[in-house]
């Protein structure tokens, strides 16, 4: 099984308002990149798009480390989620996100690593980066 790192972050303009997500892959010196966004969501929702997005991207089972800043992410995948499911997403939010996240991540073995924002490493600032643009972009259409 390959072992990827995946970078990712979401970015919301007024929380709720207009937001955006990005990722980056990254697997034997290959890099892949993406973003995008919506008019009307929070910031966890697009933190969590943007894990959902870049596993969507590998086309076969891997190992998944993934950095992010959202203890939010870390957190559940690490740990609330499976006390989530046993309780049926009972009062949680973002239920069909997380739904999304179980099937999109099911071939994999994700491990999720949080890493303070704005602090300096590369692929979270260029995540960022990316993702506050399309927060704008999706701002300008409304």
């Amino acid at each position: 099984m390959k072992t990827v790192c995946l970078f990712s972050d979401g970015s919301c303009l007024d929380n709720p308002g207009a937001g955006g997500w990005a990722y980056i892959l990254e697997f034997n010196g290959v890099v892949k990149k993406n973003s995008g966004g919506s008019k009307d969501t929070t910031n966890n929702q697009m933190e969590l798009t943007a894990v959902i997005e870049g596993l969507k991207a590998l086309k076969e089972p891997c190992e998944v480390n993934l950095f992010t800043d959202s203890s939010y992410v870390a957190n559940a995948i690490n740990g609330w989620l499976f006390d989530w499911i046993k309780k049926n997403f009972k009062d949680i939010k973002n239920v069909s996100l997380w739904q999304e996240y179980l099937r999109v991540s099911k071939p994999h073995k994700v491990s999720a690593n949080w890493i303070k924002a704005h602090n300096g490493h590369p692929q979270n600032e260029e995540c960022d980066e990316m993702a506050r643009d399309q927060a704008i972009k999706f701002k300008t259409r409304l």
